[in-house]
């Protein structure tokens, strides 16, 4: 694949042949996601697998008499390979759409305005990075997964419209694994971002170190009930992530959205959460699918408040509601919660007597519409008294609804807060995440 700075030319060439081909009474909305990436597998502490991958991926939507269809194939940079590719989906789909039922919900393309947006980080030197990261971890049963790289979206449509999206990202998802008189268990830990800074990951690989050594004590089994539970950032961005799964229109329109209540019930949550779409780090673009351009900053709930919703075009069009940027799944793209006034300093004697969670897993909603959630705690847990870690836990399994424990028993939220970002590389690397706090929360319910 050419130099990423080419790409920008190739894609937006590819895109006026494109359109230029098409017919009257035609649409066509045009895609790219592109990446050039590190990537590296830890196991003991030694490089499994490592490799660099550049490639990237076109998807055309055509719109003809209310009818669409889509089709995907390769980005290669080069403009007369990617050219063949584009006139063969394109005839291919007009076979396509010609076959296909009217979509009375769908949406044509429009030119509301370009955009241009470029963010460059300070990433670690391809051939630095595994000396980089393995250099802390001398003795210590280290697994992982190490990404790093540019990665692009674009968009351009038939009406003109065009808009490229590129940034630089990293992450290091790791595991540290130690042996206890009841079996194996497990740190997990992850950092990310933008520009590594090496002492901050030094910081973090200490912390999980210390965290390791705490797992060496005798675990602690829980009897199912309630009790002062503080939430790490990663488990916090988990409970709270299922909120970003919520705030879209078309599910509270059709009653199973776990904000059902605080819209139609007049319910409400704490006054110490604000959850808010936030676009202004640069992790993700502002555009959808479509190419629409959602606000810089949306609040969807303010001080407990449900104060708006995401809508897409297809929802505004059967709604009848104003759209705002959202993508089709109506899913927030760029979430983050408000900091509160916690420390960290002072959070083991806020909790007092308690559990302390770093990490939960297998969480599913038990009850979406009465936001209850279930889950399970994992890796790096501990029963604390009295402000100190007494001991590891056996695993718990909770079951709580959203409206209780991110409602009166909310206690606090650090001023401190983490990214926490997607890892999924699946046919490709994830943009995005979420920058949570951490919550401390009183009577938080375990059932097994």
């Amino acid at each position: 694949m050419p130099n990423i700075d080419n790409l920008e030319q190739t894609f937006y060439q590819l895109a006026d042949r494109l359109v230029d081909s098409l017919v009257s009474g035609e649409y066509l909305t045009i895609s790219l996601d592109s990446e050039q990436s590190q990537f590296t597998r830890f196991n003991k502490a030694k490089v499994r697998q490592s490799g660099v991958v550049a490639d990237g991926n076109v998807r055309i939507s055509l719109i003809h008499n209310q009818r669409e269809a889509y089709a995907e194939f390769p980005f290669t940079g080069y403009l007369a390979t990617d050219l063949d590719y584009g006139l063969s989906s394109l005839n291919y789909l007009r076979q396509e759409v010609a076959q296909l039922p009217e979509n009375p919900y769908c949406v044509l393309p429009t030119n509301q305005g370009s955009s241009r947006e470029v963010y460059q980080g300070k990433l670690l030197d391809p051939e630095q990075a595994i000396a980089t990261i393995l250099a802390p971890l001398s003795g210590i049963d280290f697994a992982g997964f190490y990404a790093s790289g540019s990665i692009i979206r674009a968009n351009a449509n038939s009406a003109g419209q065009r808009h490229w999206f590129a940034t630089d990202s990293f992450f290091v998802d790791y595991s540290m694994f130690v042996q206890t008189s009841s079996g194996e268990k497990a740190v997990k830990g992850i950092y990310a971002g933008k520009d590594w800074q090496l002492d901050t990951y030094h910081a973090q690989i200490e912390t999980s170190k210390q965290q390791l050594v705490a797992l060496q004590n005798p675990s602690k089994t829980i009897a199912r009930g309630q009790y002062r539970t503080y939430f790490a950032p990663a488990a916090a961005a988990d409970l709270l992530g299922f909120l970003t799964w919520s705030a879209g229109e078309s599910s509270l329109q059709q009653g199973s959205s776990a904000f059902f209540k605080l819209k139609s019930e007049g319910r409400s949550l704490s006054p110490l959460l604000s959850l808010s779409e936030n676009f202004t780090y640069g992790n993700v673009p502002r555009f959808n699918s479509l190419g629409e351009v959602a606000p810089e900053h949306l609040p969807i709930i303010t001080n407990g408040k449900l104060v708006n919703t995401l809508v897409s075009s297809r929802s505004a069009k059967e709604y009848g509601k104003q759209a705002n940027g959202a993508g089709m799944s109506e899913s927030m793209r760029s979430p983050e919660v408000a900091a509160g006034d916690l420390p960290l300093s002072d959070v083991l004697q806020r909790l007092g007597t308690g559990l302390y969670l770093s990490n939960l897993h297998y969480l599913n909603w038990s009850d979406r519409t009465g936001g209850r959630i279930t889950g399970m705690t994992r890796y790096a847990c501990f029963w604390v008294e009295n402000g100190e870690l007494i001991a590891p836990i056996e695993n718990l399994r909770f079951d709580d609804s959203i409206y209780d424990f991110l409602g009166k028993k909310l206690e606090a939220v650090t001023d401190f807060r983490e990214f926490i970002p997607e890892t999924g590389t699946y046919e490709k690397r994830s943009l995005g995440g979420i920058l949570v706090p951490a919550l401390l929360i009183n009577n938080f319910k375990f059932t097994l």
